[in-house]
């Protein structure tokens, strides 16, 4: 055994790490405190920002009261009445309907690319996709104003006239609308829910594939029972984070939700959202401090809401890099499952 041992280590060799300067040992130290130094930095500023954003708010919330300023239905400056729900009711709609309509897309498109496409043309779509992240917010929201907005009125008012039994859907359709925002917020997040969503779908093991076509599955029976079992929580992820992205637009919502401080009573109706009002009229409150706390508390509670989205996606991100790390065994594949596709996630 020694003399094996002697053989895999040439005569002369040096043990370079064993044999490092005192300088040397030295500058790893100061390099990994920098480091640490740097990744604190980030949670230092966070708790800054919010620190920050309490203190210019107090007024307000003082003025207004916590609880009244966010379930108040009634935002008017004028009478320093702040009341933030139509606010946070117009940001969850947007974004809700951002996610049912761009989380399919992104995740099919996801499939589409990593699963089914020719390989010669997986690059090319990807960069296509990513493409639309390049695109500004702003020119979003110009063709929301001038092509969407005119071309989708008579769709929406036949949809609303169709399926006026539905929930929150029914009646007359406003020009700018929740809708619309929607719409074009699922296009703007569509480039990160399926970045996220194809780079968890291209971990699945070859081996979970294989068995479910082993067994006689076509191709989309392999994605139900072996792919998207595997990505679920990373596709759930990815769906998070787009939706923090979708809470926190501006631009392009100012310009198409019709900027109404009222909680509409359908789909297609004028909104608001806790971004817009901050873009609107934090020009106008600079001279009163009131006015001015109250929109800084508006991006306090926007901020809260971001950050709680974030911390739920990530979490979500870190659980599904686990399941990877561990490298599942294989689903029981069966003619069963391909039937039962609980029993392929079980």
């Amino acid at each position: 055994m020694e003399a094996g041992a002697a053989r895999l280590k040439p005569a002369g060799r040096r043990d370079t790490l064993s044999r490092r300067s005192p300088a040397a040992r030295r500058a790893d130290g100061v390099f990994r405190g920098g480091l640490t130094a740097l990744a604190g930095l980030v949670l230092v500023l966070l708790a800054f920002f919010f620190v920050f954003l309490v203190v210019k708010a107090r007024p307000a919330l003082a003025h207004q009261g916590v609880l009244s300023f966010v379930t108040s239905n009634d935002w008017n400056p004028s009478k320093d009445v702040f009341g933030a729900w139509p606010l946070l009711a117009g940001t969850l709609i947007t974004s809700a309907t951002a996610l049912v309509i761009g989380v399919p897309v992104a995740v099919a498109t996801a499939l589409f690319i990593t699963e089914i496409s020719p390989p010669r043309l997986r690059q090319p779509l990807t960069i296509l996709v990513e493409l639309l992240a390049a695109v500004p917010s702003v020119v979003y929201g110009l063709w929301g104003v001038f092509v969407l907005i005119p071309k989708l009125r008579g769709t929406e008012q036949s949809f609303s006239d169709t399926l006026h039994f539905l929930p929150f859907i029914g009646g007359n359709v406003a020009g700018p609308n929740y809708f619309i925002a929607g719409l074009l917020l699922a296009i703007m997040i569509l480039p990160i829910v399926s970045a996220i969503s194809r780079e968890v779908i291209a971990t699945v093991p070859a081996e979970h594939k294989e068995a479910a076509l082993a067994v006689g599955a076509t191709r989309w029976e392999m994605i139900r029972i072996a792919v998207l079992p595997y990505s679920r929580s990373g596709i759930t992820g990815a769906a998070l984070l787009g939706l923090g992205r979708a809470v926190g637009e501006t631009i392009a919502v100012v310009l198409v939700i019709g900027n109404s401080p009222v909680v509409g009573k359908q789909l297609f109706d004028q909104g608001y959202s806790l971004a817009a009002v901050i873009a609107n009229e934090f020009g106008e409150a600079a001279n009163d401090p009131l006015h001015a706390g109250a929109l800084i508390a508006a991006g306090l509670l926007l901020f809260i809401l971001t950050l709680a989205i974030n911390g739920v996606a990530r979490g979500l991100v870190i659980r599904a890099e686990g399941r990877q790390g561990t490298r599942l065994p294989p689903p029981a594949v069966t003619a069963a499952a391909l039937n039962d596709p609980e029993a392929a996630t079980s």
